[in-house]
């Protein structure tokens, strides 16, 4: 049965209820405008309260860890192009929800807006540095949704009921005509609304030009001590295998900042307090006046699956953490030093591990090049031998000398462990998994890895026969990963290879599984071919 709505003692025929069309693009067009406006207030009062952004940021904070980690398995470095389009979905749903709502019970439309808006408001209540004003880009989003949601709903064409006689049909079609092209006029209007402010929003807040613009001026400065050259022999001659050098364009990405930090050069600042003699605080000219040095040294992000790509090696420019703590003054009693980013990230890391006499740097360049934005321009930490969660910050801006018992960092909130060494791994590169291969002489090939310990032997086993000892590639340090490749005369057929690693302390890669969660995944990595 049709809905019908009409005023005691109105002239002329009764009207229907808005249709749902029209009531699911009111919906939709009163959400856009939410979100234009909220963009638009957030660049102008705090970009990190952007009602989108900060929804997305409290979903990964409060993302289970099984759930993470299937989607980093799943997509990699697509995980948040996922969760953008997943957010969208959801937001498409609730949004023609309340067209309909609106439509059928006013104000009950709007109410689901306010009371979505709340939710909204509470995740962005919850990032990092969150003030008051955080809320007042949402409250404005919802307001100028509610007003759009119930000018569209009171423009929105309704079709007479059946015409009595042909002049009534005559007056309906044109009642209905008009109606109808006052609602397109105004739901154009919102549109445009929702787009403007959504640009204008983008345009205001994002620095991303003037950021790209600073890092095309940047002078990667000239290092004291270079890299020494990979010995001959480093990158293995065989088709498939992963390159000694991951190119700044293909290394991996995996982090939490849904819209990458803004930080030119001239307004980046590294402070350093806490438990030291004296706080310093450095500009990147004060920075850049110092020696600089440059190291090779393999990273590795703890999500990284057996067999994962979640790893890279990379040529990096910067200055000695340790010098720079030197020179604050740690006192004897801090163990931890609390890295923090631009976007409000944090990480935990050993005063050791950044003192021990091992290749930590504060990194301004990348394999010749300056940092790429999205790799922590124009400054950030590079820690052989840790997972990267517990070292690896980008855009850093602040480093606390604390304790473990006394501070925990972003993940460590989240159960992973605290420390976060590397584990020993390795994986196959070729043959491809599932591939067919040609009967008699095969190479098996891949990388291991096993920082700041170093990578001593790799072993290949087909089927379960007995492990055979692959030949390493040389050797460049212990901080980087090593190329392998073996031999195998294959025989027709069906096999699995499977890959183990030694390090140089002489412990064998465990054949244990374990997932990523809470500090690092375990077992060997396997390959099923067919030989024919």
């Amino acid at each position: 049965m049709q809905d019908t709505t009409s005023s005691a003692g109105s002239a002329g025929p009764a009207r229907r209820a808005v249709g749902r069309l029209a009531a699911g693009l009111s919906g939709l067009l009163a959400a856009a405008v939410v979100l234009g406006v909220g963009e638009l207030a957030a660049a102008v009062i705090a970009p990190a309260a952007s009602p989108f952004l900060a929804t997305g940021s409290t979903v990964v904070d409060h993302t289970p860890e099984a759930l993470r980690e299937f989607a980093i398995e799943q997509f990699g470095t697509h995980d948040k192009p996922v969760l953008f389009l997943s957010m969208g979905v959801v937001m498409v749903v609730f949004a023609v929800a309340a067209g309909l709502l609106e439509r059928r019970r006013p104000p009950c439309g709007s109410a689901l807006l306010v009371v979505l808006g709340a939710v909204v408001c509470v995740a962005t209540m919850q990032r990092p540095n969150a003030t008051a004003v955080f809320a007042l880009p949402i409250v404005l989003g919802v307001a100028a949704g509610v007003v759009t949601l119930r000018l569209l709903i009171a423009r929105a064409p309704r079709r007479a009921a059946e015409p009595a006689t042909a002049a009534e049909e005559t007056v309906a079609q044109q009642t209905t005509d008009a109606s109808r092209r006052r609602f397109l006029a105004l739901a154009a209007g919102a549109a445009v609304l929702a787009a403007g402010t959504a640009a204008a929003g983008r345009w205001v807040g994002e620095r991303a030009r003037a950021v790209t613009a600073d890092l095309e001026r940047f002078v990667v400065p000239r290092p004291r001590v270079a890299a020494p050259t990979p010995p001959p022999g480093t990158d293995p001659p065989v088709p498939g295998i992963t390159e000694f050098v991951t190119p700044n364009e293909t290394f991996y990405r995996i982090d939490t900042a849904l819209r990458i930090p803004a930080v030119t050069s001239a307004d980046w600042r590294l402070r350093i307090h806490g438990m030291v003699d004296r706080e310093i605080e450095l500009t990147m000219d004060d920075l850049l006046r110092r020696p600089a040095v440059e190291k090779m040294v393999t990273l590795t992000c703890v999500s990284n699956e057996v067999g994962g790509d979640l790893i890279g090696n990379a040529r990096w420019i910067g200055y000695p953490l340790a010098d720079l703590l030197a020179e604050a003054g740690v006192r004897p009693d801090a163990d931890m030093v609390l890295s923090t980013s631009a976007d409000g990230f944090t990480a935990g890391t050993p005063v050791a591990a950044l003192t021990d006499g091992r290749d930590a740097l504060l990194a301004v360049g990348m394999n010749g090049a300056p940092l790429p934005v999205q790799h922590g321009y124009p400054a950030r930490m590079v820690v052989p031998g840790l997972y990267g969660y517990v070292s690896a910050t980008k855009w850093v801006v602040d480093l606390e000398l604390t304790r473990f018992d006394l501070a925990e960092a972003y993940w460590t909130q989240r159960g992973w462990s605290a420390l976060g060494p590397i584990k020993t791994a390795s994986r196959i590169d070729v043959p491809a998994a599932f591939g067919t291969v040609s009967p008699g002489p095969t190479v098996v090939a891949g990388v291991a890895w096993a920082q700041h310990r170093g990578v001593a032997a790799v072993e290949v086993q087909v089927d379960d026969g007995p492990w055979q000892r692959a030949e390493l590639a040389p050797e460049y340090s212990l901080d980087t990963w090593r190329q392998w490749t073996w031999r195998w005369d294959a025989p027709p057929g069906s096999h699995t290879l499977r890959v183990r690693a030694t390090d140089g302390v002489g412990r064998v890669q465990t054949e244990q599984r374990a997932s990523p969660v809470p500090d690092g995944a375990t077992g060997w990595h396997s390959r099923a071919v067919t030989v024919g």
